[in-house]
């Protein structure tokens, strides 16, 4: 039986969460290899997420930080930041509907953060939902 959209969202988040563990401990690694970890198959949705966020991280960060009030990407979990990655990732470069893309970031961010965390992370989402010009075909 296939996985559904949210989980394999929550499958891209933990790699991703890995990743910048990794690149902390400036530890090389291959994401096929770490979604294997967390799958028995490769599955693209998984991987093209992971590698939009990391080959946009330097935007995605600066469009996080532009919304989020008094505090910045680095500075929230590494959970938390791989969540909101994701969210901004499918908001901004991919067609899954802007509701989808921060419901689903809602929704990852009420299973692994406070609920303070949860309201800054939809506040951001919808702060660039509502103020950036978003290309939607």
């Amino acid at each position: 039986m296939g996985k559904t959209r949210s989980e394999l969202r929550e499958i891209a988040s933990n790699v991703l969460y890995e990743t910048y563990i990794l690149n902390n401990a400036k530890v090389d690694y291959d994401i096929k290899e770490l979604v294997k970890e967390q799958m028995d198959i490769e599955n693209e949705f998984v991987i093209s997420l992971i590698t939009g966020v990391i080959n946009n991280q330097e935007v995605i960060s600066s469009l996080a930080n532009k919304y989020l009030i008094d505090w910045e990407i680095d500075r929230l979990s590494k959970v938390d930041k791989a969540i909101l990655s994701i969210g901004i990732y499918e908001l901004m470069y991919t067609d899954t509907p802007c509701i989808v893309a921060i419901n689903e970031a809602i929704e990852l961010s009420h299973k692994y953060s406070d609920e303070k965390v949860t309201k800054m992370i939809n506040a951001t989402l919808d702060g660039i939902y509502q103020n950036e010009k978003i290309d939607k075909k």
